[in-house]
């Protein structure tokens, strides 16, 4: 029993930082003019996405939409993108951002959030 209370509680823990763990270590992207719209950008079911330097642009041929989803071309090949992942809101960006992360066994590289290109 003590051992699922201490699993719980790192599993919990992780999950409580993780989402404030966002990785601009230079700082280069503090003074963007995007960087408040950037920290505001959560996908369907409202999980944020953190900011431009957790998200990594898409060029336009490494995207695309076929039967109904999204797809992004990964390093693994093409990835369906979870409907749960889109955000809807206008890309005030311009080019497509994916916002991946590693499951809690490090396993597989998962798709938290994906705003495709606005055509600018």
């Amino acid at each position: 029993m003590s051992r699922i209370i201490l699993l719980s509680g790192m599993v919990f823990s992780y999950l409580a930082t993780s989402s404030a763990m966002a990785r601009d270590p230079t700082g280069k992207y503090a003074n963007s003019p995007l960087a408040s719209w950037f920290a505001a950008i959560h996908n369907k079911i409202g999980a944020y996405c953190c900011k431009i330097a957790d998200g990594t642009p898409i060029e336009d041929g490494d995207w695309d939409m076929k039967k109904g989803h999204y797809w992004v071309r990964l390093n693994l090949g093409w990835q369906m993108v979870p409907d749960s992942a889109l955000v809807t809101e206008p890309n005030k960006f311009g080019k497509a951002v994916v916002w991946l992360y590693d499951d809690l066994n490090n396993t597989s590289t998962q798709i938290r959030c994906f705003m495709p290109g606005s055509g600018v």
